[in-house]
């Protein structure tokens, strides 16, 4: 009598091998990867709340008027694809009641267009493909993957530096908890704008190079921890105008205590944190362990067949 293996154990060993070599590769190889940036997103987010702002047709300050901020972000993926960058491209406006819905964006109160450009991996700014503004920082439109219980460089484009934010617990939007973090933005000169003496308090000049400033009453912003997608954003921005070389503003332009995400936004935010995380945890929990766990539990089964064999005949 001579004992041979059988196919079985043979397709059970063969099995377990691949799917140990599988999980280990799949945690430290693919997973990384798939913590990219994408190129092709199509996303808008709105913010409202109620603040001032300078009515340029009545020249007066309109107070406690319903403001929103829409921000439009679109991928390049003709320009991402040949730099191997994240080339995102965005708008944002700032509306009144009297400029909703923006047919023209060059109607709201205030609009802006920026070419930002980051490192897919690691969201580090990468200065090319004709990026704008030039910005620094480790967090914009989204934190890095992996968030961290830690402060943050975050850009804030209005002042055109960055700010700290620092890390204030947990926060839970819509159902889903994720990392609270906290700033605040001091007076500071942005510019210089010229416009006519008397709304800066000199009357008898008739245009001076009026000073502009900028600060913000508070920064919340409540990230998943997974993805660094920002589940919720409020800002509380100033901006004002001074004459030259004062200490004190003279024209506030635009003022609230707190813009916010809307309950909307919310959820479409929190979803997409939801649907690329639960990829991001197959790929680096789920997959590997369970193909780690069926690969050794094959391959012993599949290595005691075969040391155990099939007892067959002898030939005659």
């Amino acid at each position: 009598m001579r004992r041979t293996a059988s196919p079985l154990s043979l397709i059970l060993l063969g099995t377990g091998v691949f799917l140990l070599v599988l999980a280990p590769l799949l945690a430290w190889y693919v997973s990384p990867r798939a913590k990219s940036s994408p190129i092709d997103i199509d996303t808008t987010t709105v913010f409202t709340g109620t603040g001032s702002y300078f009515d340029t047709k009545s020249l007066a300050i309109a107070r406690d008027k319903p403001l929103t901020i829409t921000r439009q972000v679109r991928g390049d993926v003709a320009d991402s694809v040949r730099s191997g960058r994240a080339v995102w491209d965005v708008s944002t406006s700032i509306d009144t009641e009297d400029t909703l819905p923006a047919a023209d964006t060059t109607d709201s109160l205030q609009w802006t267009l920026e070419r930002w450009v980051t490192d897919r991996r690691t969201n580090e700014p990468v200065h090319c493909c004709k990026e704008q503004p030039t910005f620094d920082g480790e967090a914009y439109l989204k934190f890095p993957f992996d968030v961290e219980k830690r402060s943050y460089r975050w850009w804030d484009g209005t002042l055109g530096s960055t700010v700290s934010l620092r890390f204030a617990g947990t926060k839970k939007i819509q159902g889903h908890e994720g990392y609270r973090f906290t700033g605040t933005v001091a007076p500071a000169k942005t510019g210089t704008r010229m416009v006519p003496g008397r709304l800066v308090g000199l009357p008898e000049r008739g245009q001076v190079l009026a000073e502009e400033w900028y600060a913000n009453h508070g920064v919340e912003l409540v990230v998943d921890r997974r993805t660094g997608r920002i589940l919720n954003a409020a800002i509380g921005p100033r901006k004002t105008l001074r004459a030259p070389g004062a200490k004190t503003d003279a024209l506030v332009l635009l003022d609230s205590r707190k813009l916010e995400f809307t309950p909307a936004t919310q959820r479409t935010q929190v979803a997409l944190a939801g649907t690329d995380g639960d990829k991001l945890r197959l790929v680096s929990e789920t997959l590997p362990v369970g193909g780690g766990a069926a690969g050794g539990l094959l391959a012993a089964s599949g290595l005691f067949l075969v040391v155990r064999g099939r007892v067959s005949p002898p030939r005659q």
